[in-house]
């Protein structure tokens, strides 16, 4: 629609301009005549995201932080406790605040209702409801363990690190199956238009809920784990030619 309005205005100057004449468009105006602006590149608009998208791009944060937990998990035993429990602890809050009170309130608020109420992907969706609640559980455990003071008792890693490898093994295929089954399926549940709405009521939580930076904020604060950590390098994942 957008690109169609401007087609037609585009098309309404030209004509207006060629009605004028060459004369007219270049002889200099009196005083007090009306100058067209000449056409000026407008800030390009912000781009606009549909709720899919919105929520693969959480996907990606989860996905990073994953990397930060398997790598937290290697650490365990070696005797940096301080920067491991840290870092483990920093990113369990993000998944708590980001991925638990946000990402997965969103689909259970207004995502799984709606495969519900049309009868579609129902046993999908039922599944992912358990994880939610199992991945919280198991959320809790990391961030009552993931502290210098409880790595100190000998007991306490292995917990933690039980609790950690479940969290990541569940959700690698919990997210993937969303993205591949779940989303993909949305519009076929949600009209185009209340689509356009669910977007902009995501965008508007996001804010409410992370401030004026948002989704952004919540990715640097991943990477200044990933920092603290030493794993921050993309190219540290390239595997070495043989």
């Amino acid at each position: 629609m957008i690109d169609r309005r401007r087609f037609v205005l585009g098309t309404g100057l030209l004509v207006t301009g060629c009605a004028k004449g060459p004369e007219a468009r270049t002889t200099t105006p009196t005083s007090g005549e009306h100058v067209p602006k000449k056409d000026v590149p407008k800030k390009e608009e912000e781009e606009e995201i549909s709720p899919a998208e919105d929520l693969m791009r959480e996907h990606g944060v989860l996905d990073r932080v994953l990397l930060v937990y398997e790598e937290g998990v290697r650490r365990l035993s070696a005797p940096q406790a301080e920067t491991t429990a840290d870092a483990i602890a920093r990113s369990a809050e993000i998944v708590h605040r980001f991925i638990e009170q946000y990402h997965e309130k969103l689909e259970e608020d207004f995502l799984f209702p709606r495969f519900e109420k049309a009868n579609r992907l129902v046993e999908l969706v039922a599944t992912l409801r358990r994880q939610h609640q199992a991945g919280r559980a198991l959320t809790d455990d990391i961030r009552r363990l993931a502290n210098v003071a409880s790595l100190k008792d000998p007991a306490a890693r292995p917990k933690l690190a039980q609790a950690i490898e479940l969290f990541v093994r569940m959700y690698r295929p919990h997210e993937a199956r969303e993205d591949t089954v779940l989303f993909p399926a949305l519009r076929s549940v949600v009209p185009a238009k209340e689509l356009d709405a669910l977007g902009e009521r995501f965008e508007d939580k996001e804010h409410e809920l992370f401030g004026k930076e948002g989704f952004e904020g919540v990715v640097e604060q991943v990477a200044a784990i990933e920092r603290s950590l030493g794993i921050h390098d993309l190219d540290r994942f390239t595997p070495t030619a043989r």
